[in-house]
């Protein structure tokens, strides 16, 4: 069964292999191995307009997109040292202790691999003094991405090298990674190519009486066994009252006929993301969550409709605009205190990143070309939950406005 929702919906995009071939894959590095020095003098002029001379950074997905250094999903808390990195104005250090040497040599060329074995502080002065301010003089100021940095750490670091002043460096390469190339989009719609082929394939397996936990497990087989070297996030798999925990962890708990069965999952293809959230109906729809259904996508088609304008006319609307076209539908219906969470959030190297679609937003204009969901939700608390969420595409200058995610948005009932 499906049944139509409020327009308007937005194109699917170009569907790419799955999974993907040899050739994509080594087009995607390559691609990436000519942009990172472009990452790189981007950071650079960020660095010189806040009279920074070296720029420190910890987190695992800007090491990836700076350097090409990779660590896996939660390495970082086992890596010590390894896979952090300084970026001077004429050089990129990447620091290394003995289990990661090797790969650091092969995937950072061109790049100097120092040794770091849980002992930062103490080999941190000779690092900065083996970098030089763009001037040739001695390094005076050094950006750590502070965030990410315990105050131990930071403490240590700063008696080490005491006339050098630390100062926090703010999100420069996050909002770097929100303006993304077309081989990162491909590797997004790889990823969420993979989730919706995923979810096809595990419609049949719906049916009352299987559990949350197990449904949850065939999905991730379905993502790792077709294309995704790993999942996004943990898979959420929630049904009847459950789903309005908007990110509950699947239990033992039985699907029963009648209710909704929530999934909330996302694939990786190369290093890169996708997320996906579809609420299905497991036998005949409950008029209420029908309604509510209709309430959300009717609420994505605002959000929708608010994009494609901006798209036709060349122009970005705000994160905080994009919200409140959404919730301003939600809070029409009476619902405004059942959608507490943002509309839609960035995604790339990591599941959330910049931009952000929210009522927190920065009231500035989305970033372009950049990829990011739109998720609207009505969650009633011990009874059900709704959210319908894709990923969008959105690019003014190229007048690209699509999905990423072909999933159908309709009404679908499953396990009849």
């Amino acid at each position: 069964m499906t049944d139509a929702l409020p327009s308007p919906d937005l194109p699917v995009g170009p569907r790419p292999s799955i999974p993907p071939t040899p050739e994509d894959l080594a087009r995607w590095a390559s691609a990436d191995a000519v942009a990172r020095p472009l990452r790189v003098a981007r950071l650079r002029e960020r660095m010189a307009e806040q009279a920074v001379d070296v720029y420190f950074g910890v987190s695992r997905e800007n090491t990836r997109y700076l350097t090409g250094f990779v660590l896996g999903e939660g390495e970082e808390k086992v890596a010590g040292d390894s896979g952090r990195f300084l970026i001077s104005s004429a050089e990129v250090v990447v620091l290394a202790d003995s289990r990661y040497r090797e790969q650091a040599e092969e995937e950072c060329r061109g790049q100097r691999v120092e040794e770091a074995y849980y002992d930062l502080p103490v080999r941190w002065d000779g690092l900065v003094r083996s970098l030089r301010a763009s001037d040739g003089g001695p390094v005076r100021r050094v950006a750590v991405e502070a965030s990410l940095v315990s105050h131990a750490l930071w403490e240590a670091l700063q008696a080490a090298t005491p006339d050098v002043e630390l100062v926090a460096a703010g999100p420069w390469v996050e909002e770097l990674r929100a303006d993304k190339e077309p081989e990162e989009v491909e590797r997004i719609a790889a990823a969420c190519a993979v989730a919706d082929d995923a979810l096809r394939r595990l419609l049949p397996s719906i049916r009352p009486g299987v559990t949350e936990h197990d449904l949850a497990l065939q999905l991730e087989w379905e993502m790792r066994t077709h294309g995704a070297e790993a999942l996004a996030f943990d898979v959420t798999c929630l049904s009847g009252p459950r789903a309005a925990l908007p990110h509950g962890s699947p239990g033992e708990r039985r699907v029963r006929g009648g209710e909704v069965l929530l999934f909330d999952f996302g694939a990786q293809v190369a290093g890169y993301r996708s997320d996906m959230t579809r609420t299905l109906f497991v036998g005949e729809p409950a008029k209420r969550d029908l309604e509510l259904y209709r309430l959300v996508a009717a609420s994505q088609a605002a959000a929708f409709a608010m994009l494609a304008l901006a798209a036709a006319e060349h122009e970005a609307p705000t994160g905080v605009s994009v919200d409140a076209a959404a919730r301003d539908v939600i809070v029409a219906a009476g619902h405004g205190e059942h959608f507490g969470h943002g509309l839609g959030h960035g995604i790339g190297l990591a599941t959330h990143e910049m931009p952000s679609l929210s009522r927190r937003a920065v009231p500035a204009p989305l970033p372009w070309p950049t990829v990011f969901s739109i998720e609207p939700g009505v969650y009633l608390p011990g009874e059900t939950g709704i959210r319908i969420e894709d990923l969008v595409a959105f690019d003014p200058e190229s007048d690209t406005l699509h999905r990423l995610t072909a999933f159908p948005r309709e009404v679908t009932v499953v396990g009849e």
